[in-house]
């Protein structure tokens, strides 16, 4: 129990397929909304707190560790908030843990990198009706070895404009931390990237960027021309939302987060983190 003003860890998953995205949006039904509203419920508040998240998720796409922070007065039990929220959420949202947060926590800005992965099938033979919402079907079959050849040329701290949606005074420059493509079962695939942050549409341009190379369409270096070229290439497809899922928020150590955070606001400003 704490009984006092204090900012709280929520932790939670949802599948994107109905909501509008992240971020609240008047006549929208949306994660934060959704999210804020119940808060106000099960606590009896005259007003939805603000929640922040690490990462806003862009329409469609979906979070199985989607990591927020609140800050909440008065008398709060965290296994008893975790049961009131789970018990009022709707099915496609769910809260896997209520804490604490420590000091100088910051869901958002003190977040060292948010890892996502993009799920496509290029074989029949493995296509999932059961997994459809989640997972791509492509039409022909794809070289791996080729894509994480492509891929390799994209890693670093770069200017990620060529694969995002510009925003009116945001920077566009990313470090991208990782970035492979593995086989998971028969026609299954999984594409792994890893930032410090990203820019609106820039993972699903990254994967779109690789398919063409991964089925011969185009060359290997091609992706890393198109980065160089800092300018939205309409020959870049931005994939579907729902084959992609943020699986995970990366902190620093509790003693660093506040350190974090003010470097990151410092580097990003006010920039949005959206997959």
């Amino acid at each position: 129990m704490f009984d006092g003003t204090g900012r709280w860890r929520i932790d939670l998953r949802y599948d994107g397929t109905a909501f509008h995205g992240w971020a609240r949006q008047e006549g929208l039904r949306t994660v934060q909304g959704v999210l804020e509203e119940t808060l106000r419920v099960v606590l009896r508040l005259p007003e939805p707190p603000r929640v922040t998240c690490a990462g806003r998720t862009d329409t469609g796409v979906h979070a199985r560790s989607q990591v927020t922070h609140v800050d909440l007065e008065g008398a709060v039990e965290p296994l008893r908030l975790l049961r009131s929220l789970n018990g009022v959420l709707p099915a496609d949202v769910a809260v896997t843990a209520v804490s604490e947060a420590p000091a100088g926590f910051d869901a958002r800005f003190s977040a060292l990198a948010r890892r996502y992965v993009y799920r496509l099938c290029d074989d029949p033979a493995g296509w999932d009706p059961l997994r459809r919402g989640h997972v791509l079907r492509v039409g022909r079959p794809l070289d791996v070895d080729r894509m994480n050849a492509a891929a390799a040329g994209l890693l670093g701290e770069h200017d990620f404009a060529a694969f995002c949606k510009k925003r009116e005074g945001a920077s566009t420059v990313r470090a991208l931390l990782e970035y492979s493509w593995q086989r998971t079962g028969v026609g299954q695939l999984e594409g792994t990237v890893v930032a410090d942050a990203f820019c609106h549409s820039m993972v699903r341009a990254l994967v779109g960027a690789l398919i063409p190379v991964g089925d011969g369409r185009r060359e290997v270096d091609w992706p890393a021309a198109v980065l160089a070229g800092k300018v939205r290439d309409s020959a870049v497809s931005v994939l579907p939302a729902h084959g992609l899922t943020l699986e995970e928020v990366r902190y620093p150590a509790d003693d660093e987060l506040a350190a974090r955070a003010l470097q990151a606001r410092q580097v990003r400003g006010e920039v949005h983190q959206r997959g």
